[in-house]
């Protein structure tokens, strides 16, 4: 046949594969560390930094990925295109530093969520997600008839590198203040399909780190968690019901205000303990000028959005201290922080100041092309092999 492949060149592509199947089968069997087995080298190779292991071999990449080594923290965005309406999650690798989109979200039910609408030229609509107990849960967002896009959290494990619907929520709700506290995750005021004080002021919570073995209502959705959002102290009025606000976990207390930027505001802090709210400290709320977030949720640090300083609060005084004012910084919508890092989404694009050296830096990294950052969350590596 005029379109069959010489006998010499089938020899000679049948010995190339098996020669790299040998050196596929002869890597796989190379120990870690010569000398050692391969569970007292991996604990040695944990006390080394993962970007070192990272640039030496194959099989060292290999180790950092896997379940027994130590996770290190990774950077994950909600990104958008700028010129539609799609979003989509990624991951950041700061050892590799490569981006990877996370798997699809689920296609039943279809999610409908608008970051981008004709009756509000000027600014993009609000989508929530907050991070607890290595969970990234989209909580909030809006629908193209100004609805609330989600009546149940979508969660993504890290552990499992998946998808899963949460509990559906009392009361659906957009524009609201969200935030997570000791593993449990709180939505505070807000709107439904129409505006209701009752809805204004109301909070729910849902505690990730309580496990059960029963079944949800509808199947196994969302089997191991507890399926219930519980009602916590309402709010005495419906103020914070003005904008989409991060609510901050800190110390045993969750932080927030009604308005964003330097615009005047009220603050309250909730005390998950005693399940009171109380006035937020003049101090904190005075320098509350732009996006918050908690390290650990015990430093909390600000970014003021029209100066572009990064600052950090001191309890003790009841004030906050400049640490940098950066050009980069400027505009911050939204900030985390994690692992001696304070990332900041800044006009799409996302800036990391290194708060833990000496003397702090700050860098940019860039977003995959044609995307932009909406919202940034730390939190530990997913499990893969590279």
């Amino acid at each position: 046949m005029a379109n069959s492949i010489p006998e010499v060149s089938k020899r000679r592509r049948l010995s190339q594969n098996d020669n790299d199947n040998h050196n596929h089968n002869q890597l796989q069997q190379q120990p870690l560390l010569p000398g050692l087995p391969d569970h007292i080298a991996q604990a040695c190779l944990s006390l080394v930094d993962p970007t070192t292991l990272y640039s030496v071999c194959r099989s060292w990449r290999r180790v950092i990925y896997t379940r027994s080594f130590p996770p290190f923290l990774s950077l994950y965005a909600l990104l958008s295109c700028s010129s539609s309406n799609s979003i989509q999650f990624y991951n950041f690798d700061p050892v590799s530093s490569k981006w990877g989109a996370l798997p699809s979200m689920p296609p039943d039910p279809p999610l409908r969520l608008f970051l981008r609408h004709p009756a509000f030229i000027s600014r993009n609509l609000p989508i929530q997600s907050v991070s607890a107990s290595g969970n990234l849960i989209l909580l909030a967002a809006t629908t193209h008839n100004f609805s609330p896009a989600l009546p149940r959290p979508l969660n993504f494990d890290l552990s499992t590198s998946s998808w899963h619907f949460g509990p559906p929520l009392a009361t659906p709700r957009r524009w609201c203040a969200a935030g997570t506290l000791r593993g449990a995750v709180y939505v505070a005021s807000g709107i439904g399909s129409h505006f209701s004080v009752n809805v204004a002021r109301s909070v729910e919570r849902w505690d990730l780190s309580k496990k059960n073995n029963s079944t949800s209502p509808n199947g196994s959705e969302y089997l191991g968690w507890e399926w219930e959002w519980e009602r916590v102290s309402s709010l005495r009025d419906g103020r914070f019901s003005r904008d989409a606000i991060d609510a901050v976990g800190w110390r045993g207390k969750l932080c927030m205000v009604n308005v964003k930027g330097d615009a005047l505001k009220d603050g309250v802090v909730y005390d998950a303990e005693k399940d009171t709210w109380q006035d937020m400290p003049e101090g904190m709320i005075a320098g509350w000028t732009g996006p918050v977030a908690a390290m650990d949720e015990d430093v909390m640090y600000v970014v003021d959005e029209a100066k572009g300083a990064l600052r950090r609060y001191d309890p003790g005084r009841d004030a906050w201290h400049q640490i940098l004012e950066s050009e980069s910084l400027k505009g911050a919508d939204q900030i985390a922080a994690g692992g001696g890092r304070v990332c900041a989404v800044c006009r799409g694009r996302i800036v990391v100041v290194d708060v833990a050296a000496p003397r702090p830096r700050v860098w940019d990294v860039e977003t995959p092309s044609g995307l932009e950052a909406v919202a940034i969350h730390i939190l530990p590596r997913m499990c893969q092999l590279v």
